[in-house]
């Protein structure tokens, strides 16, 4: 049967996106593969944001060309930001790539798999790509049991800012929002679908207004979160500018909403803000910290930030490392600065990168302090977490996110994958924190994130059952 295999680099929107190609290509008749040399498609979505992921993506078409000479008739496709930005010579420097589709081609992209799909019929050359050398990689878009209970909605795509380090305007376009009427369809269909957490996916997603009725982004969080059957509602990624006292009493009032915020500051410095086109001072992005305080003091904040920018001295390093101290960020997404072609930023003078490697380490040092801090506060309590499904190190053992997104991982005390998909809520009780996130016991198990849980044998137990 004809299949599709999908790798995906970049941040939530590529990830909602590649779930939109994997939907076309169900819809279409093709299965997910996990191994892209069983594939008769494979599809490689791409991101652009920092020069290892541009490496990485053009290092994978490299692989995937062995795919293409044992098989010809096997597609390979190239999309996202990094096929939006290297349209034109994409296929001079990988030339077996057989088509590219920008970041607004993914209509175009599913047509075209259902165009495909007629010509791909059971036959020897799988097998023979088989027996290739294995490739390496991970799918992404393979089902499981628990896929269903997380759902990626976009309500935004694109950036009209024009940070002087980012790509992203250029390659996903100025602001497009999304109509409120399709986005709430969307909801109410994963809602129906099974999913209890609701991610709404943008850009710079709080600077959302519906192109019909004019809502802003507050009032699409009150609508999405008033439908029946959602349980809880999330978002990323907020820009500081378009972070109102509205949004932050909303945070606060909204009880469906989970108490985090993703703000990404990128520095310390009011002199590199300027030079990153930020549109902000560190005084206006404490100050709205400080409504996010005040109107939802449960909120945990977490960040982005980059180190050795363009011009970037040690005092102003020194300001990163003094307001991280003073924010206590519960996670941050930290890099060493990455050129883009095509931006402003990439064509002044850059910090040796030796001199960011160090800065990074000592930025981390930092923020993981605030990190576990966080993290022991959960310790001898009970917190109830959305499973993710068995433990990628240890299988015998459930991982699990917590509202503030925080990683807990418990033995699964012998239940069945059933058992659990049917009560996805894991209440645990918090034994040990790391930086990483935190381990636990499993208590109970409840199909609704306010509702019952159903205790769950602890160890005790277990002994007397074996006697």
């Amino acid at each position: 049967m004809a299949s599709i295999y999908i790798e995906t680099f970049g941040c939530q929107m590529n990830e909602a996106d590649s779930r939109y190609i994997a939907d076309r290509a169900t819809a279409s008749g093709y299965e997910i593969a996990t191994d892209p040399a069983l594939a008769s498609v494979v599809v490689l979505n791409t991101c652009t944001v920092r020069d290892n992921a541009e490496r990485r993506a053009y290092g994978r078409m490299s692989h995937f060309k062995a795919l293409k000479t044992a098989d010809p008739a096997m597609k390979i496709v190239v999309c996202g930001c990094l096929a939006e930005q290297d349209r034109d010579r994409m296929q001079t420097l990988a030339p077996h790539v057989d088509a590219v589709f920008g970041t607004s081609d993914l209509v175009r992209l599913g047509d075209a798999l259902a165009a495909w799909r007629p010509d791909f019929v059971d036959d020897e050359a799988s097998e023979a790509r088989a027996l290739l050398r294995p490739l390496g990689g991970a799918a992404d878009c393979v089902t499981d049991g628990y896929s269903h209970l997380r759902a990626f909605v976009t309500v935004q795509r694109g950036c009209s800012y024009y940070c002087t380090f980012c790509i992203v305007p250029h390659v996903r376009g100025r602001f497009d929002h999304r109509p409120m009427g399709e986005i709430l369809a969307e909801v109410r269909s994963a809602i129906a679908a099974g999913a209890r957490e609701l991610t709404l996916v943008g850009q710079t997603v709080n600077a959302y207004r519906d192109p019909a009725g004019g809502a802003d982004f507050a009032d699409l969080l009150e609508t999405v979160a008033a439908l029946p059957g959602l349980e809880r509602l999330t978002f990323v990624t907020s820009h500081p500018k378009d972070f109102t006292e509205k949004l932050a009493r909303t945070l606060g009032a909204v009880p469906q909403l989970n108490p985090r915020l993703h703000l990404p500051v990128q520095s310390g410095s009011d002199a590199l803000l300027r030079r990153m086109n930020r549109k902000y001072t560190i005084a206006q992005y404490e100050e709205k910290v400080g409504w996010l305080r005040e109107h939802a003091p449960d909120c945990v904040l977490t960040t982005d930030l980059i180190v050795a920018f363009p011009g970037e001295s040690e005092a102003d390093f020194e300001a990163t490392l003094e307001l991280c101290g003073r924010m206590g960020f519960a996670q941050a997404f930290m890099f060493v600065y990455s050129p883009r072609r095509g931006t402003p930023a990439a064509l002044w003078e850059q910090i040796p990168p030796e001199v960011g490697g160090e800065r990074l380490r000592r930025l981390a040092q930092t923020v993981d302090r605030g990190i576990r801090a966080l993290h022991r506060t959960k310790t001898g309590s009970v917190v109830r977490a959305l499973v993710q499904g068995p433990s990628r190190k240890d299988p015998a053992k459930l991982a699990a996110k917590t509202l503030e997104n925080i990683t807990v991982v418990v033995p699964d005390a012998g239940l069945r994958e059933d058992e659990v998909v049917a009560r996805p809520w894991l209440e645990v009780r918090v034994d040990e924190a790391f930086t990483w996130g935190c381990t636990g016991t499993l208590t109970g198990i409840a199909e609704h994130f306010d509702g019952p849980a159903r205790p769950v044998a602890g160890p005790a137990y277990d002994l007397l059952a074996l006697r």
